[in-house]
């Protein structure tokens, strides 16, 4: 049993390396099935069950004050990476389509939930779900940490959010063929002019790492004194998420966007997160999943109905509401793959949207998870 704070922060560091390192250098196909983030999520709450972290005063500190200073520093470097103008660069059909899937993602959580009259936990965790569904990973670990999402309900809206996404994903894939029948049934033409594949991070130059985690831990500790001093929005957390949220949108527009590795920085933040996370979670919480996954699912139901409807009456084709549901549910990379699959040279429309997400992710959860809380008190 591990008693010690040190080795408790180096157990969860070495996990989430070794389960990047073998992501990144092998060739298993579970990784296109179950995301690195997933599996050091579950081998992190194996080692809590199996008591290998002792729960003492010392590592419930350490836990708490590295998720406070960390959380924000993750999200400062992750939104470097993105630039709001490049959004407006889309044509006016794929705008709508993408306000149609944000609109119908936020819809369904809150008429899922008033239909299963959620408690507090399930309001939590499909608050801090929502936070993914409209933005990306950083964006459901912010959310939910801003709500006081406990480790288990953190633990369901992962497990949904795998499950879902991943079925989610295939079928939008099979539908790729179908195209021309959709098209024909909303009477839309794609016309879409073909933009380039607009990175959104820097892979100029030498990384400076060290820069950016100076920078990164700057503005942790800056957005912490201020919600310390009693500068307050909503709560201590919140405000720290939405201050350094703000900075890294006001820091891509500046030449700090240029800097090489802010994506991998913040992407090692964000994987020892997911670590801290699991390490409080027990498996024996999780008997319920089941209804977990059937809500995310009827949520999936309504986004559909709502987006099929729009695509008639806006004569939207079947590329610009797929790609836009999931850029939103999935993210680039499952977006950017998409994209690909009904034209090369429209892999750019997907990252452009995934990106925005990481802008606007975390408000959306944010404002959604509340309503959720609301409902159920």
């Amino acid at each position: 049993m591990i008693s010690s704070p040190l080795l408790y922060l180096l157990a969860l560091v070495f996990l989430a390396s070794f389960v990047s390192f073998i992501e990144q250098k092998s060739k298993l196909k579970i990784f296109k099935f179950v995301p690195a983030v997933v599996m050091i999520y579950i081998f992190s709450m194996v080692l809590a069950s199996l008591n290998v972290f002792e729960q003492n005063e010392d590592i419930n500190t350490v836990y708490e004050n590295t998720k406070k200073y960390l959380l924000p520093a993750m999200l400062f470097l992750m939104l470097l990476q993105v630039d709001i103008r490049d959004f407006f660069k889309l044509g006016k059909s794929l705008l709508i389509a993408y306000s149609l899937a944000i609109f119908s993602i936020v819809f369904g959580f809150i008429a899922v939930s008033w239909a299963f009259s959620f408690d507090a936990d399930m309001a939590g965790a499909f608050g801090a779900l929502s936070g993914s569904w409209t933005g990306g990973m950083a964006n459901m670990v912010a959310v939910g940490t801003a709500l006081g999402v406990s480790q288990e309900a953190f633990g369901y809206a992962l497990i949904v959010d795998s499950v879902n996404y991943t079925i989610w994903m295939m079928f939008l894939l099979f539908l790729t063929p179908f195209a021309h029948y959709f098209n024909a049934f909303t009477a839309s033409h794609e016309q879409m002019a073909k933009l380039e594949a607009i990175g959104c991070v820097s892979a100029l130059g030498k990384k400076r790492y060290l820069l950016l985690i100076f920078l990164s831990a700057l503005v942790s500790i800056g957005v912490n004194f201020l919600a310390y001093s009693g500068f307050e929005i909503l709560n201590y957390t919140t405000t720290t998420v939405i201050l350094a949220t703000m900075l890294g949108i006001l820091g891509s527009f500046t030449r700090l966007k240029t800097i090489n590795g802010s994506s991998s920085a913040g992407s090692a933040m964000l994987y020892m997160l997911i670590a801290l996370i699991g390490s409080k979670a027990l498996f024996e919480n999780f008997s319920g999943v089941g209804v977990y996954v059937f809500g995310g699912f009827c949520i999936l139901v309504i986004h559909t109905l709502i987006m099929v409807a729009g695509a008639k009456v806006f004569k939207l084709d079947l590329f610009s509401i797929a790609v836009a549901s999931l850029s939103n549910i999935g993210g680039v990379a499952s977006a950017s793959i998409l994209a690909a699959t009904y034209n090369r040279a429209l892999v750019g429309v997907g990252v452009l949207m995934a990106v925005m997400g990481f802008i606007i992710g975390t408000f959306v959860g944010l404002a959604v998870g509340n309503v959720l809380i609301w409902l159920a008190k």
